[in-house]
């Protein structure tokens, strides 16, 4: 063999394990890159639906992720070159089929391979909640502190409005845990008197009272090795109270009319629309309760909070209207006046009264298009009171006056509002109440609401 040859050889077989080399580089990089399942479910999203492109807030609706993340994972998908950025503003992104025939063959088999179907997406309650989730990141923030809350089995305290998803929020939260093969025990313990409390929770035995002709199982015994959601807790008596706290601190009871003392595993999550620290200062909520349900918050914010959702919820929540009368999804659709119109509304009933009015809208109009007309609220806005003539104002209506600018400004932000007019909470809450200022039929249940 001359010189020659072998030199060729020598550089064949070279130039064939840098190839392989190569190859097994970017197979560690792809592999990297589909690691997270964020990136993962991007890529799979986006090649499902290959003639069609999306902004980042449209990824981030359906996977429920930060701006930051979502911006990050579509931006290493595009630099790694299989997704590609399409003109315009905002930035939208879509597959792209790689120049390389090696990407393209660990590409296709990626996508050839049966997805794993995560948590998340086993979850009906995540579903329900990536429906409520719009242009606003505050809903995505929520949803970061449920993924949190999920993976202990901390006590959790859901606060917020009327209306704005917390038994949503609650069923996540034991949906995505290690206790989600169980069940989750939901009572709403405003709708509980005293005289009933103790058997719905504990159970009793037969024969406990007049009435008790079989031995009942109570809530707390059903949600061993799951979840009990207590709804409405701020409206718990404080003989209720001493009674959940003692089953707190022991996890052991006593059923009704019963001897034996039964141990339960459990994981707590309460929600309230009440101010609890308001309550604890006043003696209306016990503080070492407090303490022990109130170990992880999450505060929902109010529709109010974050109108620039409303039209993307409202067309959302249209759009399933249609479907369930069996219309054509594109059937009806919205005025600009009333967008308009649903913009300038407070939303007292948050999202569940959003749902209600748009299928009552929907309803109610006779042609394709729901006019301002057509919206019909189940609360008016009550007008303020006008000084008359040239009577100066008292000073009450001033400092109301004043008191609904701020709380106007803020979005009903209470604990903002407070810090504006730079008085107390409690103070606050008790103009609220004594100038009526909750746009409500019941002012005083709202005006404990908003805030909670």
């Amino acid at each position: 063999m001359d010189d020659l040859t072998f030199t060729a050889r020598r550089a064949s077989t070279a130039a064939a394990v840098t190839r392989t080399a190569e190859r097994a580089d970017m197979e560690t990089r792809f592999r990297t890159l589909v690691q997270s399942p964020l990136r993962a479910g991007i890529l799979r999203y986006l090649s499902s639906q290959p003639e069609d492109s999306f902004d980042v807030e449209a990824l981030m609706q359906t996977f429920g992720r930060l701006r930051l993340d979502v911006e990050n994972c579509v931006r290493e998908l595009a630099d790694f070159g299989v997704a590609q950025t399409t003109p315009g503003n905002p930035v939208r992104y879509m597959i792209a089929r790689p120049a390389d025939d090696e990407v393209v063959e660990l590409l296709d088999h990626f996508l050839e391979r049966r997805a794993a179907v995560s948590t998340e997406d086993q979850s009906p309650s995540v579903q329900r909640f990536r429906e409520m989730i719009g242009r606003d990141e505050k809903m995505l923030i929520v949803f970061e502190w449920i993924r949190t809350a999920a993976k202990s089995d901390i006590s959790v305290l859901i606060l917020g409005p009327t209306g704005s998803g917390k038994e949503v929020v609650a069923r996540m939260i034991h949906e995505l845990s290690r206790r989600s093969a169980a069940k989750i025990q939901a009572v709403n313990t405003a709708a509980l008197p005293d005289t009933l409390f103790e058997s719905e929770i504990f159970g009793y035995e037969k024969g406990a009272f007049t009435g008790a002709h079989d031995r009942k199982p109570g809530r707390l015994e059903l949600a061993h090795e799951g979840t009990l959601f207590l709804d409405e807790i701020g409206d718990m008596s404080l003989i209720a109270q001493a009674k959940l706290l003692r089953v707190l601190e022991e996890r052991r009871f006593e059923r009704l009319g019963g001897q034996k003392s039964i141990s339960v595993d459990f994981r707590l999550i309460s929600a309230t629309n009440r101010p609890l620290e308001q309550f604890v200062r006043d003696g209306r909520f016990r503080e070492d309760l407090y303490y022990r349900v109130n170990a992880f918050a999450i505060r929902l914010p109010s529709l109010r909070e974050r109108q620039v959702d409303i039209p993307v919820l409202a067309q959302r929540f249209l759009t399933r209207y249609c479907a369930a009368q069996g219309l054509p999804l594109e059937s009806k659709n919205f005025s600009r006046e009333a967008i308009d119109v649903l913009l300038r509304y407070h939303w007292p009933g948050n999202i569940r009264e959003l749902e209600s009015t748009v299928s009552r809208a929907a309803l109610s109009a006779p042609g394709r298009s729901i006019r301002a007309t057509d919206i019909e609220f189940l609360h008016a806005t009550p007008a303020l009171p006008q000084p008359s003539g040239d009577r100066m104002p008292s000073l009450a209506d001033a400092e109301r006056a004043h008191i609904v600018r701020v709380l106007e400004a803020v979005q009903w932000n209470k604990k903002e509002a407070s810090r504006v007019l730079d008085i107390s909470r409690g103070t606050l809450y008790r103009k609220i109440l004594e100038y009526q200022l909750e746009p409500e039929s019941r002012p005083v249940r709202r005006a404990r609401e908003s805030d909670a």
